[in-house]
Order: C-alpha cells, then structure tokens, then sequence
C-alpha cells in the first residue's frame, strides 16, 4: 500500500507543474495585468473608466493596440514593471514562481502589500467554517435520510422528503440567502440573526459559552443557504445505492439465516452502498470550501477565501491567483488520494496495489 501512496504522491508533481504552467501561458495572453493596473491608477481613472465613462484598456478604434500605458512616462512604466518582476522573460518568471512554492513561499501580493499566507492565514477561517459545517451537515443529514428513503421506499414518506430534497435544490444558495436575509436578518420581518460577520465585535470580550453562541448565531443563516440546495443529490445517491444492495442476494442470504435486520443494513448493505457514494467525495469537499462561497460570502459581508480569489482575479493580482490556484488543486489531489483508499477500506475486492 504505501508504495501505491508514494507513486500517487509522485504523481502529483507534474500534475501540479502542468496546471500552473497552463495557466501561466494563459494569464500572459489576458490584458489589463497588474502593470496596466497600476498605471490607470497612476492616471486617475477612477474604477478603469476614462471621463468620459469609456473603458480605459479598451483600444481606440482603427488602432488594435492597448490604451491602459497611454498617457504615462515610459520610464515610469518600466519601473512599475521592474517593481512587479515584469521585466524578466515569462519562462524565467515561471521558474522562479516554481522555487518560491517549493519553498512554501506563496509570494507577495501585487495590491495589499501582504504575503499571499498571510492573507490565505486571515481568511481562512471563514472558509473553514462555511465548507466545514456544509460538508458535515449535508452528509450527516443526507445519508440516514436516504437510508430510511430506501427502507420505506414508496412510502408517502418517501414521497414526502423527496419533494422537500427536490425544492431546495431547485432554490439557488443565493436566493435563499436573500430570503433568509429579508425574514430573519431585519429586512422587513424579524431580527432573531445578524446581517453579516462571522462574529460580533465584541467577540473578545465573551465568555466561551458566550463565544461558541455567538459563533453559531453568526453563521446559521449562511450555512442555512449553503446547505439546503446539497441534500437532493447526495440522499436521493445514497437511496438509489442502498435500494441496488437491498435486492442482492447475499441480503436475502443474510434474512433467511436470521441475521437481525439492523446489523445487516449497517453491516453488509451500507458497506457496500458506501463505493459510489464516495465518488462524489473530493468534489463535495473541494466544493463546499472553496468554490460554492463565494455569493454567500458577498452576501452575508464574510470576508473568505472565495472572495480573495475573486478579487485577485478581477485586479490582476497574480500572487494571489497562483497561490490559492496552488493551494486548491494540491488539496484536492489528495482528497483524491484519500478517496481511492477509502475504497480499498469500503471494499476489500477493490486492490490498486497488488
């Protein structure tokens, strides 16, 4: 087994190298990077428009060039791209990006003046909170609920929680939040939660009780509309699953043998339900805490990673971008790691390293 880890551990190294570079050579061909930026700025366009509310990087027309360096000294611009390492070859950039992230140096941002771990560091925690209850509370949830589906499968309850699974999947995180908002956040009803942060400013001053409180006080509402659009796929997967073991014939073997009906939907139909549901795993993962935040974090004031990621992406503020980029796809190699070995624990017959 662990010489299968150490080859999936391998490799990871070019799949790493091939996701970076691609997307090195894409980010050399989009305009209005980090010097154009900082260029606009130095011109006094206010938001990247010109006075008279025209883009300012967009080429005046018959002229097919770039308009976000008119304007500006041209010494002054090669030393803004001095100051941003823009005067080295693109090749010879991409190898020092490399050392420095061997090195777990992730760089410093172009626009906040901060190491790119820092600001990862400070918004951390609003994304560890948001993918962590949202992972958890939807497979806590999911998984009986689909359980209980499959063993009273036609049910009216069955048909019950399949209607409630299927409306909140069809309402988008975002507009549940909104609704959230408007009825229990002071929009236009009551104000049991608050409208945004993670928690109050008066946080230090709490006791822990009072702090645990405040915390969950904070993030019910996100989480609410995080959570609730996640419980169809996953409960309707894992009934589908368990219904597929229930009618094998090992189960029927199992009843005649006078196996009590608890141990052997636990034990034997659970077991093996489990495979196909932890296929979905590293993108349920990777998903809850880092990509599916982002309109929630606007929405609610939470300052996380999702919303660096935007913001780095829309400034040009390519530190950031490569390190969360980094970051992101190293997790989500290994939660791929942990995946195929928790099919080898869920499965005895699955062998990858025979």
């Amino acid at each position: 087994m662990w010489s299968y880890v150490l080859k999936r551990l391998l490799l990871m190294i070019p799949t790493v190298l091939g996701v970076m570079l691609i997307t090195f050579v894409v980010v050399q061909f989009v305009p209005g990077g980090p010097v154009e930026q900082l260029v606009s700025q130095l011109q006094g366009r206010e938001g990247g428009l010109e006075a008279g509310g025209a883009p300012a990087a967009a080429a005046a027309p018959g002229t097919g060039g770039y308009r976000g360096r008119q304007g500006v000294d041209a010494a002054k611009v090669e030393e803004i791209k001095k100051l941003y390492g823009f005067d080295k070859p693109a090749p010879e950039r991409f190898v020092r990006m490399l050392g420095q992230f061997l090195r777990l140096d992730l760089g410093k941002s172009f626009f906040q003046n901060k190491d790119v771990a820092e600001l990862i560091k400070e918004k951390l925690p609003v994304s560890i909170s948001l993918g962590m209850w949202t992972f958890l509370l939807t497979y806590l949830i999911s998984v009986p609920l689909g359980i209980a589906k499959a063993v009273r499968a036609g049910t009216p309850f069955d048909t019950a929680t399949t209607f409630l699974v299927l409306l909140g999947y069809s309402i988008p995180p975002f507009v549940l939040g909104v609704v959230l908002l408007v009825y229990f956040a002071g929009g236009s009803f009551v104000q049991w939660f608050p409208l945004r942060g993670l928690v109050s400013t008066s946080w230090d001053q709490l006791t822990l009780l009072g702090k645990i409180t405040d915390y969950l006080w904070h993030i019910t509402l996100p989480i609410t509309a995080m959570v609730v659009g996640g419980f169809a796929v996953i409960t309707l997967l894992v009934k589908n699953s368990v219904l597929e073991e229930i009618r094998k014939q090992y189960v029927m073997t199992a009843r005649a043998k006078g196996v009590a009906e608890r141990r052997v939907l636990w034990r034997h139909v659970f077991r093996n339900a489990l495979i196909p549901i932890m296929t979905g795993f590293p993108a349920a993962f990777i998903g809850a805490f880092f990509s599916g935040a982002l309109l929630i974090e606007t929405l609610f004031s939470l300052d996380g990673l999702g919303l660096l990621s935007y913001e780095s992406v829309i400034r040009r503020d390519y530190p950031v971008v490569f390190a969360n980029l980094f970051v992101f796809t190293l997790i989500g190699l290994l939660t791929q790691l942990v995946r195929d070995l928790g099919y080898v624990w869920a499965d005895p017959r699955v062998r990858y390293f025979d």
